[in-house]
């Protein structure tokens, strides 16, 4: 209680939260009720007036995270208050986690700001179904200005300041795992002269399920996989696209049954850069019913020894999923250092 009587040791405006110092967040992202236009801009208006005159006419900084392309409503609002609005996406092919590359860009230019002055201040907001990725943003500026240690500790506290049933409803799977291998990314920065490290190519050579997980009721699963992320051929676009996905059809999609086996090797033999999804899930009977079995989040920049072994406590699955894994499950994706220069 006293670290958090640390950072809320003032009363902030109503209808803000105060994460840390001259950093807040919008109320309205931990619910998933909409607005009327007119109560939206009422609610906003409102709570930019009581902040000036709570912080004596501050300079304020709005970050937003959103979904497409057009404008939003918030910035249709808060440009009548002549204030500088960012906007950021709200997930990474269905992850609430962002690259590399935004998050960098995110810290930068948060810590740039607060460094100006003291009436500095930031205002977070996400539009509906944001919070898992404002949340994880917020724990990885707290973790990169020293002002929270721990990344699990850090996630938690954020969270906590939204009701707990919200976070279930908004993610079917659970993000910690992935969220928590980025917090830990961030965390590295004080360790090393660059930061992010230059993300090299590599191949994406296979992926080995440890210990069979029950996903067919009878002991076993027939897993395919789909790996999202740029394209290390294509230098000029770097926007996701599937750089694999397994026929569904094909004679290497195969039924593992833990009494006969205990490995699964899937062979995928793909060039991957920088943030990478790995999606696994197991084809039904009829070989196109699926069941989500779990998602991986990871930048290759990273990678040490060019092999990533996950337990089960480190993939993302969906909540009430645990027990269809093995306690001693493990997911090793291999790769191999790819000699050509991008």
């Amino acid at each position: 209680m006293a670290l958090l009587r640390k950072f809320f040791f003032r009363k902030p405006p109503d209808g803000l939260l105060e994460i840390c110092d001259r950093v807040y967040v919008f109320d309205s992202c931990f619910t998933t009720e909409g607005w009327h236009k007119k109560n939206y801009k009422e609610y906003i208006g409102g709570i930019v007036n009581q902040l000036r005159h709570h912080l004596s006419d501050p300079l304020l900084l709005v970050f937003n995270f959103r979904e497409g392309e057009t404008q939003s409503e918030i910035a249709n609002i808060l440009a009548e208050y002549d204030m500088t609005i960012m906007d950021y996406p709200r997930q990474f092919e269905s992850c609430p986690v962002l690259t590399i590359e935004v998050i960098h860009h995110f810290l930068k230019s948060s810590e740039s700001w607060l460094s100006l002055g003291q009436h500095n201040a930031l205002l977070m907001h996400c539009e509906r179904g944001g919070w898992p990725v404002l949340a994880f943003m917020l724990a990885a500026l707290l973790i990169y200005r020293k002002q929270y240690s721990g990344e699990q500790k850090t996630l938690d506290m954020v969270y906590r300041q939204a009701p707990h049933e919200l976070f279930h409803l908004l993610s079917p799977l659970n993000p910690m795992p992935s969220q928590l291998r980025y917090l830990q990314y961030v965390a590295r920065r004080n360790l090393a002269s660059e930061w992010p490290p230059l993300d090299g190519a590599l191949t994406l050579d296979c992926v080995i399920l440890r210990f069979i997980p029950n996903f067919d009721g009878q002991g076993g699963c027939r897993p395919i996989f789909r790996v999202y992320g740029q394209d290390p051929f294509l230098v000029a676009n770097k926007n996701p696209k599937v750089l694999y996905s397994t026929p569904k059809r094909s004679k290497t999609v195969r039924a593992y049954k833990q009494e006969e086996s205990e490995l699964a090797k899937i062979d995928i033999k793909r060039h991957i850069q920088g943030d990478v999804v790995v999606e696994c899930v197991s084809l039904n009977d009829d070989m196109e019913r699926e069941e989500m079995m779990f998602r991986v989040m990871f930048n290759t920049a990273f990678i040490r020894s060019n092999i990533l072994i996950l337990n089960r406590g480190e993939i993302d699955m969906m909540w009430n999923a645990k027990d269809q894994f093995p306690k001693d499950f493990s997911a090793e994706v291999y790769q191999l250092a790819d000699l050509f220069t991008l």
